[in-house]
């Protein structure tokens, strides 16, 4: 009775220590599936990334697109949209291309003898457009960021305060060039009122020197472009520049003089102009 006593408990007990192996086995699989489930194993999680990352990207909204323009997609400038002109500094954004001149209004005189001239520069094979504004520059064309308008403007008005009005005159044609090449000017020459211009300019330099600006020439020659073309032509134009002189000198009420009443300098900016009257 001992005996069989004890192989049963004996057999009980290797069932209990298997069925205890067993628990432990699938305890163990359920905390490892709960362990992948939270932390993910490679395999798994792999899987679940690839559900979660869409396979084509989404367009943006019209709204987001509209908001960037210049950021969205490449641009590329046409000169063929400024007749062949192109820019001598690329453009930015926040970036205003800034000078300051003279305007010259011109009078009906001056709009016939023009186009003489244009059509003598014709006959000898250099076709001129005609300027759609006349004036005459006091500073290089310098770039100015958008933050510092305000302060330079207020800069020129402080310098300009005690500039004094007064007349000048130009009758001399002469042909320049940018200096790129890629535009030809033809230009009157100021004769008369070039001591006044150069205080203006020097007076100019000083608020360009403030602002890390390039100052005008040092030797300038003033001037009230007439027309211009693509390319450096200069050659071309000095063959019949004397013949378009002559048109000046011999015109029928004597040599034309182009007369510029100096009361006012500007300063253009990007799509902004700023007056700055002269003492009278």
């Amino acid at each position: 009775m001992l005996v069989g006593y004890s192989s049963s408990s004996e057999e009980e007990s290797e069932s209990s220590a298997v069925a205890a192996t067993d628990r432990n086995k699938s305890f163990s699989r359920k905390c490892q599936e709960e362990d992948d489930a939270n932390n993910g194993s490679p395999a798994r999680k792999k899987h679940k990334i690839e559900e979660q990352v869409p396979k084509t990207r989404l367009p943006l909204p019209g709204c987001l697109l509209a908001m960037f323009p210049d950021e969205v997609g490449s641009q590329t400038e046409d000169s063929s949209l400024h007749g062949g002109r192109l820019r001598s500094f690329k453009h930015e954004r926040g970036n205003w291309a800034t000078y300051v001149y003279l305007p010259y209004h011109p009078e009906e005189e001056f709009r016939e003898l023009l186009e003489e001239l244009l059509s003598l520069a014709g006959d000898h094979g250099v076709v001129l457009t005609p300027q759609e504004e006349f004036h005459l520059s006091l500073s290089k064309t310098v770039v100015l960021r958008h933050h510092w308008i305000q302060t330079f403007t207020q800069s020129l008005k402080a310098g300009l305060v005690h500039c004094k009005r007064f007349v000048c005159s130009a009758g001399r044609l002469r042909v320049y060039c940018n200096a790129e090449r890629t535009r030809t000017f033809l230009g009157m020459e100021v004769c008369t009122g070039h001591a006044q211009l150069l205080d203006l300019s020097q007076v100019l330099d000083r608020t360009m020197t403030e602002f890390h600006l390039d100052t005008f020439y040092k030797d300038p020659s003033f001037h009230v472009s007439l027309a211009w073309c693509v390319g450096d032509l200069t050659g071309q134009m000095k063959e019949c520049i004397q013949e378009m002189q002559r048109l000046i000198d011999d015109h029928e009420e004597g040599p034309f003089l182009l007369r510029l009443d100096c009361v006012e300098l500007r300063c253009r900016t990007g799509n902004k102009t700023f007056r700055f009257p002269l003492e009278p």
